[in-house]
């Protein structure tokens, strides 16, 4: 009767706690099935067994209570044929049946509650085994949501890796842009000082140079050509 004491004691277990220490708990059902199924075939055996045992007390028992009817039946046609001395007989033997039927009917009470109990423990694993059926399908599909969720997970981690990435790119375009756009000013400044200066001296070049003529004029007075 091992098996039915490691039986007992997987029902009263904490399954959920067994799942919780379990990296995948689809796995894990689907061994504690296989598990029960193999139990249930030792149990579907020896529940036979045991009902055997049962039908076959119940038939001595009932083919006791036959043979002391029987013979209560002669003994009372013996009476009737006025065979006294045969009658007593009948009703002997009668009683020495009747004294095996007490232990017949013993054996017989202690199997069929064996039977019964047998019976009862068979069909709650049948039971308890379509039960975790059911459940083993709602925990693979959390187990297969669980994984989808972590997939989608990851890629939206990607993706908010991608925006920032992006962000990073903007925010170096811009700056970019700004040295960019500095560097131009900075040179429309230099060119607008240069141009200016340029223009001053156009109008400037040969002012403050003396003209071939007034060359001449101070050239004859030195000379007193005048």
């Amino acid at each position: 009767m091992g098996i039915l004491q490691r039986f007992n004691d997987i029902m009263r277990s904490n399954i959920n706690a067994l799942l919780d220490k379990c990296e995948d708990p689809s796995k894990m059902v689907d061994q504690m099935l296989l598990d029960l199924r193999r139990d249930l075939a030792d149990v579907k055996n020896e529940t036979a067994g045991v009902m055997a045992d049962a039908a076959n007390a119940k038939r001595q028992l009932d083919q006791c209570d036959e043979t002391i009817a029987r013979y209560d039946k002669a003994a009372r046609a013996a009476l009737q044929q006025g065979n006294e001395a045969d009658a007593r007989e009948l009703l002997s033997k009668k009683q020495q049946y009747e004294e095996t039927r007490t232990s017949l009917a013993n054996a017989w009470q202690l199997a069929d509650a064996n039977a019964t109990k047998m019976r009862e423990l068979h069909d709650k694993l049948v039971s308890d085994i379509s039960s975790l059926e059911a459940r083993k399908s709602a925990i693979k599909a959390k187990v297969a949501a669980a994984k989808a969720q972590e997939h989608v997970n990851d890629i939206t981690s990607g993706g908010d890796r991608a925006r920032s990435s992006m962000e990073a790119f903007d925010r170096m375009e811009a700056k970019a842009d700004r040295m960019l756009d500095a560097a131009q000013a900075k040179a429309d400044l230099n060119a607008g000082v240069n141009s200016t200066s340029e223009l001053a001296d156009k109008y400037l070049k040969g002012a403050d140079s003396p003209s071939v003529d007034d060359e001449l004029a101070r050239m004859k007075a030195e000379m007193g050509l005048e």
